[in-house]
């Protein structure tokens, strides 16, 4: 099995809702987000996918949330826009992207923090 990783970031606004505590109020996080994928197999080129195909991916999906409140996004109409939520959300997009069956989202990692995060492992 390999597994390549990619580390990019975005920037948001959010609040959660049924909090108690300072972030049910409105405040921004500068995310890192980390993307693994994996694969069983190489293409013929001897790889699992070009580092900039993934890129380009794992971009799309962020710009789908920088510079957002991501509460009035669809994606968090009906729950908080978490760390937990951010990095099922980005795993989602991401898989519907990925165009090869044998590549898959095998963790997201949504750091809202230096010393915080939440990971979200596919099913």
């Amino acid at each position: 099995m390999y597994e390549l990783k990619v580390i990019t970031n975005f920037s948001a606004a959010h609040q959660l809702k049924n909090f108690d505590g300072a972030c049910e109020g409105l405040h921004g996080h500068n995310w890192k987000i980390e993307v693994c994928v994996t694969s069983d197999v190489l293409n013929e080129a001897e790889i699992v996918v070009d580092f900039r195909v993934l890129k380009q991916h794992v971009n799309a999906v962020m710009a789908s949330l920088d510079h957002k409140f991501l509460n009035d996004l669809e994606a968090f109409k009906d729950q908080n826009p978490s760390s937990e939520n951010i990095a099922r959300y980005v795993a989602e997009q991401l898989s519907l992207l990925l165009q090869a069956p044998e590549i898959k989202v095998s963790r997201v990692t949504a750091w809202e923090s230096e010393t915080a995060c939440a990971t979200y492992y596919p099913s």
